[in-house]
């Protein structure tokens, strides 16, 4: 049966969902909550939590990352962000907050448009491997060939290649393009790529090798590109695609499993529940993470987007604080709102719907029911 909607005479359009508009149905069964598993495992890395931290200068500092590999979850540092332009970043971040919001976009374009300085790559990334955590950074394609080397060397444990949208196949006719099959067969280092949007791409990007694939286009808090470039790929059908890609990539390939992270449109408890029932083996957060108390953008939350030199297609976006990191993480929540203690909350999901962890969570029935509580 085909989803297709007519959108005028010459042109069709597929009927696509969102987080809101599904809903996950409870089974027969239930179970305790403290008998569920929300752990996972890409390559040799073993992690207590599904949760890993969007590599934004409003979320993660080589502190933050710590903590939160404390905790379980997986802190992934931005390497083209401030802290590998600046020796010391922390009065240019408490600048962005301060900034009126007519002069954050000028000013932030201003702040970023200092170089990159491949000696402090290694020194954050020695510092978040110093404290005996998971290390991981993340380049856009368009950086990976200048720094990836300095990346390396310095130690990471995982790779990130993340983009608004990145393929298997980039055209240019200007530079030569990342070739992502031979860069990571050539790398010793698990690689995520991302982010990914439609079954055809996710699967071109397991095809190059990729330990693991970022599921989203433009749907974060602090993202226009609806706006701007009139693109957008609402998350649950984006998801089930790419979960699609992997079963059916697992076949192809004779048993490689390529993990599936979503990244974007998760901001709140409920949205992490949907996101793992439609295929997810972790989520990328942004802006739930960006409300701790720790996180250096001090209650606004950007990404790189908004401070393009170009053609901005984001902004600064106040998100609050609501409490510390282990706050959000664990609870207490103090709120109804989605928005603290985002592992309990999974996990009663799992419980109440019967499942004891994240593979077998991934089949619960789902229903479209469009709501919006917010």
């Amino acid at each position: 049966m085909s989803n297709e909607i007519e959108i005028g005479r010459g042109k069709r359009g597929r009927r696509a969902y969102s987080f809101d508009d599904i809903a996950v149905v409870p089974s027969r069964r239930t179970r305790d909550p403290k008998d569920v598993s929300v752990g996972w495992q890409i390559d040799a890395y073993h992690f207590d939590l599904p949760i890993v931290a969007a590599p934004m200068d409003s979320v993660m500092s080589p502190s933050s990352a710590v903590a939160l590999g404390r905790f379980g979850g997986l802190g992934v540092l931005d390497l083209e962000g401030l802290w590998t332009r600046y020796e010391s970043p922390e009065p240019l971040l408490e600048e962005i907050a301060a900034l009126p919001a007519d002069e954050a976009t000028r000013r932030m374009q201003a702040i970023y448009a200092e170089p990159i300085k491949p000696e402090l790559i290694t020194q954050r990334l020695k510092e978040i491997r110093a404290a005996g955590v998971t290390v991981a950074g993340a380049l856009t394609p368009q950086r990976t060939q200048e720094f990836y080397k300095t990346v390396v060397d310095a130690g990471v444990d995982l790779f990130i290649i993340r983009g608004t949208t990145v393929s298997a196949e980039h055209v240019s006719g200007n530079a030569e393009p990342l070739n992502l099959k031979r860069f990571i067969y050539e790398l010793d280092v698990p690689v995520v790529v991302g982010g990914a949007s439609t079954y055809t791409a996710a699967l071109h990007l397991m095809r190059t090798g990729a330990a693991g694939v970022l599921v989203g286009f433009g749907g974060g808090a602090a993202h226009t590109t609806r706006v701007s470039l009139g693109i957008h790929a609402p998350m649950a059908t984006s998801m089930a695609d790419v979960a699609a890609a992997r079963r059916d990539y697992l076949d192809e390939s004779g048993g490689r499993y390529v993990h599936v992270i979503a990244d974007g449109g998760v901001g709140h408890s409920g949205d992490i529940v949907k996101a793992v029932a439609c295929g997810a083996d972790a989520v990328m957060l942004g802006a739930a993470l960006a409300r701790a108390a720790e996180a250096p953008g001090q209650g606004f939350h950007w990404g790189p987007e908004a401070h393009h030199p170009q053609l901005p297609r984001g902004e600064r976006v106040e998100v609050g604080t609501v409490g510390t990191l282990e706050e959000i993480l664990f609870g207490p929540g103090k709120q109804a709102d989605g928005t603290l203690n985002l592992v309990g909350a999974l996990r009663r999901a799992m419980a109440t719907t019967g499942y004891s962890d994240l593979k077998e969570f991934q089949r619960v029935e789902v229903v479209v029911s469009p709501y919006q509580p917010r």
